[in-house]
C-alpha cells in the first residue's frame, strides 16, 4: 500500500517549490496576470452558475474557493480553476433529479474520488482516454450549452423548460410567439461586441466589454426609455453582500431512503463529475506545459482538484476543474507561478463583497450571448473536421459519443464512447496481429533471422514432419480464436509443431489457456510442441501458469535455430 499512497511521491504542490526562488518582479507579473484573469472569470463564473441551474453567487463562490485551492495545492504552475461549461449539463441534470443537496453531495463524492485517483497515481492513466471520445463529448456539451441559452437569448420567459434536448427544442418552437425582441437585440449586440472587440483590443476580454456596455444600455433603457421587459440577473436572483458562511449540506432523504441508497443513486453522477474534471484539468495542464515549457505533476493536480471539489460545496459551490481559457489568459498576461491564480481568487472575492448590486444589473440575454461564444469555442469545429478525415472507426466513435451526449447524458456518452473505443482498439490489434505458417523452409532475409553460428543468410530448412507457426503481435483474447482455428489444421504425418513467439510482446490468461489447449491437442495427435523466441515477460507468465513444466523446458528455445534442431532430434527419436 505504501507504494501507492505516499505524499512524498504524489502530493508536491508547485506553489511550495516556486516560492523558494520567488521575487518582487515575479510577484508584479503574477499580480497583473491574476487581475486580468479575474476580469475574464467574472462573466464566465456568473454565466456558468446561472446556466447550471443554481445562480450567479454559486458560480462566483466556486471560482473563488476552487480557484484558490487549485492554485495553492495543484501540480501546475499556471492552472486556473473554477466552474466550466463542461459541467453545465450534468449539474443541471443532477439538480433536476436530486435537488441542490444532491448536487452538493455528488460534488463532495467526486472530490473524494479525485483525491483517491491522485493517491493511487492514476493521473497518467486518465490521459489515455481516446481523442475521438474527448472531441465527441466536448462537442456534445457545446451543442447542449447552445440549446440551453435560447430561452434567455430570445427572452421567451419559459419557466421550467424540459431538460432533454429534443423536448427542449419542441418547447422553444411552441413559444416562438413569446419572443422579446428587446432581449434578442441585447443578445445579438453582445455577440457582435464579443466577436469584433477582440479584433480591436485583445487584452480586454470581449465578454467583459459586452457585459459592461449592455448593462449600461439596459439601465438607460429602463430609466429613460421605459423598457422594463429585459430581464436582468437581479430580477431572478438575490445576490449576497459577502461570502456565504460555510455549512454542512443538509441531508434530505426521501421517505424510506437510507444514506447508503442516496450515495448509490448519486455515484454515477459523482463518477462522471470526477472523470470530466480529471480529463479537463489534465488536458488544460498539458496544453499549459507546452506553452511555458514546464511539466506538471498530474497526481498532485488530481488531489488538488479533489480538495477543491470537497471544499466548495460547504460554501454552496458547484463542481470545478482546470479552465483552459482562463489558464491561457493567465499565461498570455505573464502569469508564471500559482500566485497568479491566488490573486485571481482574491479579486473575485472583492467583486462578490463590494460589487454585488452591479452584478445584479447584468441582462440575462447578454449572458446568453457570452455562453453562445463559449459553446462555439468549446465545439472544436476544426478538430471535428479533422476527425472526419481520420479512419472511419474514429469518426464513428466521435459521432456516437456526440449524439449520446446531446440526446441522453454525459455518463452514458462516456461509458459507451470508451467501450466503442476499446472494441475498435481490439479489432485493430487483432487485424494487425499476423499468424504465419511454414512447412518447408524459412527465408531469413524476409524474417530478419540470422543464424546463431556465423552471419550466413542461407535458407533455414524445416525438418520433415515439422510445421512452424509464427505469431506477429500480442497473444491475447482478441487473437486466440484466430490462432485456434489455424492450429487445428494438423497434418496426419506431422510430429513436431514449432510456435515462434519472438514477436509476442505479452500474453494474457486467454492466450495461456489457448496455448495449453494447443499443447493438449498436439499431444493427442502424437505431436510435440516446441516454443521459440519467448521473451522474458512472456516466459514468466507461462512459468507462473505451469506451462513451462507442462511443455518441458527442453522444448522452449531462445532462437529458431535451436527450435529447428530440437525438432530434428524429436523426429529422429520418434522414428
Amino acid at each position: 500500500m505504501q507504494k501507492f499512497i505516499s505524499f512524498k511521491d504524489v502530493f508536491r504542490p508547485k506553489l511550495f517549490s516556486t516560492l523558494r526562488s520567488y521575487s518582487k518582479e515575479k510577484f508584479l507579473q503574477d499580480l497583473l496576470a491574476g487581475w486580468i484573469v479575474a476580469v475574464v472569470a467574472i462573466p464566465l463564473a456568473i454565466a456558468f452558475g446561472i446556466s447550471s441551474g443554481v445562480g450567479p453567487t454559486e458560480g462566483l463562490v466556486t471560482a473563488i474557493i476552487a480557484g484558490f485551492i487549485i492554485s495553492a495545492f495543484g501540480g501546475s504552475k499556471v492552472q486556473i480553476g473554477g466552474p466550466t461549461g463542461a459541467f453545465i449539463v450534468i449539474i443541471y441534470g443532477i439538480i433536476q433529479q436530486h435537488g441542490l443537496t444532491g448536487l452538493l453531495i455528488a460534488t463532495i463524492m467526486a472530490g473524494i474520488l479525485l483525491i483517491f485517483m491522485g493517491l493511487f497515481k492514476l493521473g497518467n492513466v486518465i490521459k489515455f482516454v481516446p481523442y475521438p471520445v474527448i472531441i465527441g463529448f466536448t462537442a456534445g456539451i457545446a451543442v447542449t450549452i447552445f440549446s440551453t441559452q435560447m430561452n434567455d437569448l430570445f427572452g421567451m420567459g419559459i419557466e421550467d423548460a424540459p431538460a432533454d434536448f429534443i423536448s427542449k427544442w419542441i418547447c422553444y418552437f411552441e413559444h416562438l410567439r413569446d419572443i422579446n425582441w428587446w432581449a434578442f437585440a441585447v443578445g445579438i449586440a453582445s455577440l457582435l461586441i464579443i466577436i469584433f472587440s477582440t479584433k480591436i483590443n485583445k487584452k480586454i476580454p470581449g465578454s467583459l466589454v459586452a457585459i459592461v456596455l449592455m448593462t449600461l444600455v439596459v439601465w438607460l433603457l429602463r430609466k429613460f426609455g421605459g423598457v422594463n421587459s429585459i430581464v436582468t440577473i437581479g430580477d431572478l436572483y438575490t445576490l449576497p453582500s459577502g461570502m456565504p458562511a460555510p455549512q454542512l449540506p443538509a441531508l434530505e432523504l426521501e421517505e424510506g431512503q437510507t444514506l447508503i441508497q442516496l450515495v448509490q443513486d448519486l455515484f454515477p453522477s459523482a463518477f462522471t463529475i470526477a472523470m470530466l474534471g480529471a480529463i479537463e484539468s489534465l488536458l488544460s495542464a498539458m496544453v499549459a506545459d507546452g506553452v511555458i515549457g514546464d511539466k506538471h505533476n498530474s497526481n498532485t493536480e488530481l488531489i488538488a482538484q479533489g480538495l477543491a471539489n470537497v471544499g466548495t460545496p460547504f460554501f454552496g459551490g458547484i463542481p470545478a476543474t482546470g479552465a483552459i481559457a482562463r489558464t491561457m489568459a493567465n499565461i498570455n498576461n505573464g502569469g508564471r507561478t500559482p500566485v497568479a491564480g491566488i490573486v485571481h481568487a482574491a479579486m473575485l472575492l472583492l467583486v462578490l463583497i463590494c460589487f454585488g448590486p452591479l452584478v445584479g444589473m447584468i441582462p440575462m440575454a447578454c449572458l446568453a450571448g457570452v455562453l453562445l461564444v463559449v459553446s462555439y469555442n468549446m465545439a472544436g469545429i476544426r478538430s471535428v473536421v479533422s476527425l472526419a478525415k481520420a479512419p472511419k472507426s474514429d469518426f464513428i466513435v466521435m459521432i456516437v459519443t456526440f449524439v449520446l451526449t446531446v440526446i441522453f447524458d454525459l455518463t452514458i456518452a462516456i461509458e459507451i464512447g470508451l467501450l466503442l473505443a476499446v472494441i475498435l482498439f481490439l479489432k485493430r490489434t487483432n487485424e494487425a496481429t499476423v499468424i504465419r505458417s511454414f512447412s518447408d523452409e524459412i527465408d531469413p532475409t524476409l524474417q530478419n533471422d540470422i543464424r546463431l553460428h556465423g552471419n550466413d543468410l542461407e535458407m533455414l530448412h524445416i525438418p520433415a514432419q515439422t510445421e512452424v507457426f509464427e505469431i506477429d503481435g500480442p497473444y491475447f483474447f482478441g487473437i486466440a480464436n484466430k490462432f485456434d482455428e489455424l492450429s487445428q489444421r494438423i497434418g496426419e504425418d506431422q510430429k513436431v509443431r514449432i510456435l515462434r513467439m519472438r514477436k509476442v510482446s505479452f500474453i494474457d490468461s486467454t492466450g495461456i489457456h489457448n496455448l495449453e489447449q494447443l499443447y493438449l491437442r498436439s499431444q493427442r495427435c502424437g505431436m510435440t510442441l516446441v516454443l521459440s523466441g519467448v521473451n522474458e515477460r512472456v516466459f514468466q507468465a507461462l512459468d507462473k501458469a505451469g506451462l513451462v513444466q507442462l511443455i518441458g523446458r527442453q522444448n522452449i528455445r531462445d532462437h529458431i535455430n535451436g527450435a529447428l534442431a530440437r525438432a530434428e532430434e524429436i523426429v529422429k527419436n520418434k522414428d
